[in-house]
């Protein structure tokens, strides 16, 4: 079933990524995705920024449908359907070390509210870090890092993992950005023998588990995830290593 939403609000969070801020009612979870969808553009899935009744999207312009995405302003409408997946599990009294890279920052924004865990931003440089101020509004503590050392930590997010799991004790880490990112930060978890849960990206069509496009060797990302434990990913030979295109076909990462 299609819903509609209307945008209330649309933020500028840096050059080339954008909030957009409207009313849905549907009840959602931190981690939860949305498909989204607008005269002129595919249908395509994108993380819950907020996920109360006034829900958001943060979209990096990077194609040609969030580059559509981008052209919307105040007042248009959005047609929506969802929310889906299986979001964060936030058991209280654990102690999180929640991480974001890239546009993944969106997906974390809601956990980093309901736990005020620990975080960590992520980003090539200073102009594309987002979502910092609200990160600093939520969380205990906040640490930057970014790969050319133009603010904070200089080096990548899974280095300043690993020196604040050696700074203090959490009990699991919750992160979402770019594969590569999520994959080291697995393997660092393993090392440490720490639980992680980890938002997966693949192509999806439907968002339902129907199609089976985003396929993850037997899981499928948008039904059994987008969040996955770190067991379930100890299984995945496709983590990490390759993805289906929009056909089906396997395509190893480079």
């Amino acid at each position: 079933m299609t819903d509609y939403g209307k945008i209330i609000g649309v933020h500028n969070e840096c050059y080339d990524t954008k909030t957009f801020e409207f009313q849905w009612d549907a009840k959602a979870q931190p981690g939860q995705f949305a498909m989204i969808w607008v005269p002129g553009m595919e249908e395509i899935p994108m993380s819950l920024s907020k996920t109360g009744r006034i829900k958001s999207i943060t979209v990096k312009a990077i194609g040609e449908s969030t580059k559509r995405l981008h052209e919307l302003t105040i007042n248009d409408t959005l047609r929506l359907r969802g929310p889906y997946g299986n979001g964060y599990d936030l058991k209280k009294g654990r102690r999180y070390l929640i991480v974001g890279g890239g546009v993944g920052v969106a997906s974390i924004i809601p956990a980093v509210k309901e736990t005020g865990a620990d975080t960590i931003i992520g980003a090539r440089t200073d102009k594309d870090i987002i979502m910092d101020d609200l990160a600093t509004k939520y969380s205990s503590n906040l640490w930057i890092s970014t790969n050319d050392g133009s603010r904070g930590f200089h080096g990548n997010a899974v280095q300043l993992m690993k020196e604040k799991c050696a700074e203090n004790q959490y009990d699991c880490v919750i992160a979402c950005g770019p594969e590569v990112m999520l994959y080291y930060l697995y393997k660092a978890c393993e090392e440490l023998d720490l639980d992680c849960q980890l938002s997966l990206e693949r192509h999806m069509k439907c968002g339902a588990g129907v199609c089976g496009c985003c396929v993850i060797d037997d899981q499928r990302v948008c039904k059994d995830g987008p969040v996955f434990t770190r067991e379930q990913i100890s299984k995945m030979k496709d983590f990490g290593t390759c993805k289906r295109d929009e056909c089906g076909r396997l395509v190893k990462f480079r």
